[in-house]
């Protein structure tokens, strides 16, 4: 009965999330409190299940990115994108998309997106075009650079902490191939927009007048703020031969931050993203009761049985299932899920490290075939529409699909000729 419930539970909860008619945070809260309630799982299970290693990650870099963008970086990141690209859009739309995923690497495609977005609305203005081409774009870039590292992409925070996965664990084994997926992107994104973009002369005069010098608002800040940050990647960097969780050094860096730039640390909580830290709360009481009830354990069965054990067929199954499931439910609670399915086939035998960079790679890079596909795409859909440039479903899908496609026939060879061949 508890399996059952926990099942239908789950289903819903599911479907809430993808069709958006409810808050996602909301959703995940009551479905995990409510098996609780039910006696599916008891209280000390579903707290124990709360990865702390990921809600304080998260938190630590909302505060460093926080304070980045109070010095007005971001608005010299425009204002500096325009000049370099001479006011040429296609140059523009390629220089955008590298700075957005040089970011998402380092900061996580989320914040990026939601601190990058303002700022393409403000140069699309700036040189009277239309900003969902770039838009568009961005959301696709952020997916592909946050793949690269453990920070970058929501999934690859849960899947660093529940396999034991380091930052330099993700830049070895995915940042080789994430370079070559994104050259193969920026090609894409040229051949597809030549030709759609058009800037009015006096428009490419007036944009390439402002300076970067205009738009820093604190250069004590910006400079305390860049040193905290390069020492905190660092840490990442070494946090294996350190012996502390990456949690540890996301929160060191913030307090450093908040402590030598005289922050008020009341005003910069308040500029956490609460409801994403509780979303992850409730998703992971949600997850766990499902574990509970055996109902992972039966499908780990399913695909070990339907794959008939073999492992390279097991990667390319969890690869393509990952990204077409992560388009339509959202590539976060898809991996929460797809986590203990993955842990059960490893303890049965199976390499870890082919299907952990499956998982990621699938979770990531699917999120980029459709607009509900990943948070950071729901994000930039929303903030366009406030401003009335909205993203239509098909028009992104057509897009997306080309460069999913792509991007998982490349990651295909790549996982079979280094993990399985």
């Amino acid at each position: 009965m508890d399996a059952w419930i926990a099942g239908g539970i789950f289903l819903v909860a599911y479907a809430l999330i993808a069709s958006e008619r409810l808050d996602r945070t909301l959703v995940a809260l009551l479905a995990g409190l409510l098996l609780i309630a039910l006696a599916v799982i008891d209280q000390e299970e579903a707290f124990a299940a709360i990865d702390l290693n990921v809600i304080f990650l998260l938190a630590g870099m909302m505060v460093l990115a926080s304070a980045l963008a109070r010095t007005g970086f971001f608005q010299w990141l425009a204002v500096r994108s325009v000049r370099l690209s001479g006011g040429d859009p296609l140059r523009l739309l390629i220089i955008l998309c590298v700075v957005t995923a040089g970011l998402s690497a380092v900061l996580d495609n989320v914040t990026t997106v939601l601190l990058m977005t303002p700022v393409t609305l403000s140069v699309a203005r700036r040189l009277g075009i239309s900003p969902v081409p770039y838009l568009i774009s961005q959301i696709l870039a952020s997916n592909i650079g946050g793949t690269a590292t453990l920070i970058g992409d929501p999934p690859n925070i849960l899947i660093g902490s529940a396999a034991g996965l380091d930052f330099t664990d993700f830049l070895l084994n995915l940042g080789p191939l994430v370079l070559l997926i994104f050259g193969v992107f920026l090609v894409t994104m040229v051949v597809l927009f030549r030709g759609h973009l058009q800037v009015p002369d006096e428009r490419r005069e007036a944009a390439l007048e402002a300076t970067e010098e205009t738009v820093i608002r604190d250069r004590a800040l910006l400079a305390r703020t860049l040193i905290v940050v390069g020492l905190t990647m660092a840490g990442f960097l070494t946090s294996s031969a350190l012996g502390l969780e990456n949690a540890t050094v996301a929160l060191l860096g913030a307090t450093a931050l908040m402590l030598v730039a005289r922050l008020d640390p009341h005003e910069m909580l308040r500029e956490v993203e609460w409801s994403t830290l509780f979303f992850f709360v409730g998703l992971f009481m949600l997850v766990e009761a499902v574990v509970s009830v055996g109902i992972v354990g039966g499908i780990a069965t399913l695909v070990a049985d339907a794959t008939a054990g073999n492992e390279g067929s097991t990667a390319m199954a969890l690869l393509w299932f990952s990204a077409g499931a992560s388009a339509i439910i959202d590539n976060i609670p898809y991996t929460a899920t797809a986590i203990p399915v993955v842990h059960q086939l490893v303890e049965g035998g199976m390499s870890a490290d082919t299907l952990w960079w499956s998982l990621a790679l699938g979770a990531c890079l699917g999120g980029n075939l459709t607009i509900v596909g990943a948070s950071a795409n729901v994000i930039v859909a929303n903030l366009a529409l406030r401003e009335g440039h909205p993203i239509r479903f098909g028009q992104f899908l057509r897009y997306g699909a080309v460069v999913v496609a792509g991007s998982l026939l490349i990651s295909s060879v790549y996982v079979w000729a280094r993990y399985v061949a």
